[in-house]
């Protein structure tokens, strides 16, 4: 049986795909691919709006999707799962995983938009079909739970795309340019930095230095929680020569610290040529008495500060209203005593 065909028969009995070896084989046969890039966005294009995690069916979102889209004068595409299929909140992970594909193989769509993140999608890993994906390179958008769509387009369809906010975020002016910078120009994205701004003395988006240095090497990463959900799984992140780029929200120290250090034992730093852990915002203590004595900042540094490898925290990217967008698979030099991404290519063409 051919593989798209085998992928297909196993998402209509919701069958866990990767029990069979021919799957496995195929993902490792196009893992070994040359990397592709999808073509640049430009105004008039059709985009689909997605929820391949959490469902999204308030009018008043899928309002602020439009909006989005008529900022950069993009024709929106609704996913019918945003309003009918099962469940109000969780449509079913078949329904998710087929629209997705549908989106993915349909010539007419330009790009797909994730509308929010939420939970879910490492449930569609093994119903996604990586060679049509690849076959159909198109800008593919999100973050947060999105993260694990991410790490196996990067692993087995080796198409470049995007942590960049979802169409609920808040779109600031400095993430709208962003955002637009990197996925509708063909030239090089240049330098990724936080605002310069302040308020009174103090740096309104300070950045802090772990371990010094600069480094090189393409980027991968995005939400922690996500990436140590699917260790030990075929999705798990390949770091090596790679930037690991890491965010959070509202997570307390120790579980970071838990996260982390699962990281650490599974090799994940060792083989990584730099670390930008982004601002986390609410990752503070809560519990009375705490459960660890450990702020933030000494977790970080407690991972990072004796790796021989540079790392800095504190880019906006991710949970932040200041939002950056990232490249999958594209290469960047981070400047750990700058707290900077500097990329030298497009990533679109």
């Amino acid at each position: 049986m051919e593989r798209r065909e085998f992928v297909k028969s196993m998402s209509s009995i919701g069958v866990f795909a990767l029990v069979n070896s021919d799957y496995n084989i195929a993902l490792q046969r196009i893992s070994d691919f040359p990397l592709i890039k999808p073509k640049c966005l430009k105004a008039g294009d059709k985009v689909a709006i997605v929820a391949p995690a959490t469902n999204v069916a308030d009018p008043d979102d899928l309002r602020k999707a439009r909006e989005v889209c008529n900022h950069y004068k993009l024709q929106p595409v609704f996913s019918n799962l945003l309003f009918e299929g099962s469940g109000y909140r969780t449509k079913s992970r078949i329904e998710r995983a087929n629209e997705l594909n549908k989106f993915f193989e349909d010539k007419n769509i330009n790009a797909i938009f994730c509308i929010r993140g939420g939970y879910g999608s490492s449930e569609i890993l093994n119903l996604l079909d990586y060679e049509l994906i690849r076959d159909n390179p198109k800008v593919f958008t999100g973050y947060s739970d999105i993260t694990a769509i991410h790490i196996a387009i990067q692993k087995y369809s080796r198409l470049v795309t995007f942590h960049s906010p979802v169409l609920l975020s808040s779109f600031t002016e400095f993430s709208a340019n962003s955002f637009e910078k990197t996925i509708f120009y063909k030239e090089p994205i240049g330098v990724l930095k936080n605002p310069n701004q302040k308020s009174g003395i103090r740096e309104q988006f300070p950045v802090r230095t772990i371990k010094s240095g600069t480094a090189k090497g393409k980027l991968t990463g995005g939400n922690l929680s996500i990436i140590s959900s699917l260790m030990g799984t075929p999705f798990e992140i390949d770091t090596q020569d790679k930037i690991l780029f890491l965010e959070d929200v509202a997570e307390e120290p120790f579980r970071i610290d838990r996260m982390l250090n699962q990281l650490r034992l599974a090799g994940k730093f060792e083989k990584a040529k730099g670390i930008v852990f982004g601002f986390c915002n609410d990752c503070t203590i809560k519990t009375s008495p705490p459960t660890w004595d450990l702020q933030l900042g000494d977790v970080l540094d407690k991972y990072f500060s004796s790796l021989p490898i540079p790392s800095f925290y504190g880019l906006m990217f991710g949970h932040t209203n200041e939002q950056l967008t990232l490249p999958y698979s594209i290469e960047a030099i981070l400047d750990a005593d700058a707290g900077t991404l500097l990329i030298n290519e497009a990533a679109t063409i």
